[in-house]
């Protein structure tokens, strides 16, 4: 009888633009690094992961992503590998804009992504749809690769919150439901070739 594979699944940690207020959006095309607040929430998810005995640490290639995974992969003295398929959901022309203005300047884009962003892209990028078509293979073929082992994957809101609507069944309009704060942690265990989900945004470690 094949192991399990533990699959920590963590959004990487704060960066200036999810601290702005209004938050401003982030997809693949800017590549900030953490603010001072997202090196502590990295640095405190570390330390509550340094517990584990960790096989392996991916991330996506941005560097929100790979900053956190870093922060988690030093203290099991692991390098932090490099998942293309876990980047960021494109936003197209809305990088870098709060909702405010792109209610304002694309209403007629803005309208159609709210009513339904399975099928209606952000702005010049991808639908919901497009991200779950990666994710979900990206995903659980890392945890399909690891059997036996404990495996964290750093990966970012919209990419977490597809594969989650994956498991739990829910469609994709409804992806809002499912929260993923900054350093929250997914638990998922992959045994006979499914994952299920056994805790979602755990968020205590921040806190202590």
């Amino acid at each position: 009888m094949s192991k399990p594979c533990w699959l920590y699944l963590i959004r990487h940690a704060e960066t200036d633009n999810n601290r702005a207020r209004p938050r401003r959006l982030q997809g693949r095309r800017t590549d900030p690094g953490l603010s001072d607040e997202g090196h502590r929430q990295a640095e405190a998810t570390g330390r509550f992961l340094a517990e584990l005995a960790i096989d392996a640490v991916y991330a996506s290639p941005l560097l929100r992503a790979r900053q956190t995974a870093e922060a988690i992969a030093g203290p099991q003295r692991l390098s932090v590998e490099v998942v293309d398929d876990l980047t960021e959901v494109d936003v197209g022309v809305w990088d870098g804009l709060g909702w405010d203005e792109i209610e304002r300047n694309h209403p007629e884009a803005y309208r159609h992504f709210m009513d339904d962003a399975s099928i209606h892209p952000y702005l010049g990028g991808e639908n919901l749809t497009t991200v779950q078509q990666r994710a979900v293979p990206a995903l659980e073929n890392l945890m399909a690769e690891n059997s036996g082992r404990t495996i964290v994957a750093v990966s970012h809101n919209i990419v977490n919150r597809t594969y989650l609507a994956h498991l739990l069944g829910l469609p994709l309009v409804a992806f809002r439901m499912i929260p993923q704060d900054n350093c929250g942690i997914n638990v998922l265990r992959w045994r006979k070739g499914r994952a299920k989900l056994v805790s979602v945004n755990t968020l205590a470690h921040l806190y202590t």
